[in-house]
């Protein structure tokens, strides 16, 4: 089995691996600052790579291009994809970079709050509010840049960049700028609309797809950390 073979391969192992992650003791945390805050950097790391391992697998299932790419010489063809762009474009179609980046920056984002202690749930102005969002957006630009440029990443699995037309800036801005935005702007949707269908109905399935049809970052980072995709850390689904 060459090296490739063996990545995807333990791609798709981790993922029924995952739920199990849900019963381990939560990782340990760094000591919190005067104000109570930190962050489970640990914890937060682990499920990043949970939900990177996730994203590549579903490339090796749905993508012939990336399943063709496996083969060959792992390192260096890896080196070969590694490339400055040069251009805006990278050839995607517009949905998966205007939309799908921004949801798997966002939901990287959500991770790293979901990991951090007293950060605030709700949209609101207070400064606690943006500056914890802020960092968050500097998380996302970290787990952007490993995905497309690290070790496993879209350039090692797929060898996306080989080819100079296939990367550009827009993953490199989309994802962490678009991510930051997606992750407000369904924080606002959740507090103004899905809570105003939840006080309207206790019927569990709609409060569920409500919630998931409305807040897909959100859903994607349930998953990624071993959680109902409809689960809400502030609020149970039925009626309290």
């Amino acid at each position: 089995m060459d090296v490739r073979a063996a990545v995807g391969f333990a791609l798709l192992l981790s993922l029924t691996a995952a739920p199990a992650r849900a019963q381990a003791p939560a990782a340990t945390s760094p000591a919190p600052d005067a104000a109570g805050r930190g962050t489970a950097i640990a914890g937060a790391l682990g499920d990043s790579m949970t939900l990177l391992l996730i994203e590549h697998s579903t490339r090796i299932a749905f993508q012939q291009k990336t399943r063709d790419a496996l083969r060959g010489p792992f390192w260096s063809d890896y080196r070969d994809s590694l490339r400055v762009p040069r251009r805006w474009e990278d050839g995607d179609a517009w949905w998966v970079n205007y939309l799908g980046h921004p949801v798997h920056g966002a939901a990287a984002g959500l991770i790293w709050l979901d990991h951090g202690r007293d950060e605030p749930l709700r949209l609101s102005m207070d400064s606690r509010y943006w500056t914890s969002r802020a960092r968050s957006a500097a998380f996302i630009a970290v787990y952007s840049l490993q995905f497309e440029f690290g070790p496993l990443s879209e350039a090692s699995i797929g060898n996306v960049g080989m080819r100079p037309e296939t990367t550009g800036w827009v993953d490199h801005v989309v994802t962490p700028v678009g991510g930051l935005a997606l992750l407000v702007a369904e924080d606002a949707i959740d507090r103004y609309l899905v809570e105003f269908v939840e006080r309207h109905t206790g019927n569990r399935t709609a409060r569920a797809a409500v919630r998931m049809l409305f807040n897909p970052a959100r859903t994607f980072a349930n998953l990624a950390e071993s959680r109902a995709p409809w689960h809400r850390a502030d609020r149970p689904l039925g009626r309290r």
